[in-house]
């Protein structure tokens, strides 16, 4: 059953979790790197690992014998890499040279973990036990939507922020991401003392 109120909660939570706009210095980097950024592509791939985690994603974990806490340290450690490159200024995502760099740039680190990574996927299923399926589907479509409005607009947002505001932004984001990192770790690795 459809219900706004329902939508309206989802799609809140998902987009702090999410956090596309926290990102943008982390793709505007990304995008220096290889040139161009899919969009679309990004968006498409993120949707799918998103509504794939919603239909049937603890069974996937559960069949490889993964727990939602090892997922979301494996997503940690990622997220760590990005923050440590953000602000060390050090290259660890190197593009895959089968793959076109804009191609492999938009899948990792892009799509996954930053728009659905390991805190997204384990919302995703946190949502489940209090709404509906369909309400969750929809709200992540609409989060999707932003993000692709967000991703198309890398250009112009560095434009207006300039080479200055978009090292400072880097830098600041770096630091958050590593602490976020940090957090999802602790939280996830020691259970009883994280939170």
């Amino acid at each position: 059953m459809v219900d706004f109120k329902q939508i309206l909660s989802v799609s809140l939570i998902l987009f702090s979790v999410i956090d596309i706009l926290g990102s943008i210095p982390i793709i505007i980097n990304l995008r220096k790197k290889v040139g161009h950024i899919q969009s679309g592509k990004a968006t498409i791939v993120a949707g799918i690992l998103m509504i794939t985690f919603l239909l049937v994603g603890k069974s996937i974990l559960t069949l490889f014998g993964i727990g939602v806490e090892d997922f979301a340290i494996a997503g940690a450690l990622i997220i760590f890499a990005l923050g440590a490159e953000m602000i060390l200024g050090i290259e660890l995502f190197k593009p895959d040279p089968e793959a076109t760099a804009s191609t492999s740039a938009s899948i990792v680190p892009i799509a996954f973990p930053l728009i659905a990574g390991a805190g997204t996927l384990t919302t995703i299923l946190t949502l489940k036990a209090e709404f509906e399926q369909i309400n969750i589907a929809i709200g992540i479509l609409l989060n999707l939507i932003f993000v692709f409005i967000v991703l198309k607009s890398t250009n112009w947002l560095e434009r207006k922020l300039g080479k200055t505001g978009v090292d400072v932004l880097r830098r600041i984001f770096g630091i958050i991401l590593l602490s976020i990192a940090v957090k999802i770790f602790k939280t996830n690795a020691f259970p009883l003392a994280g939170g």
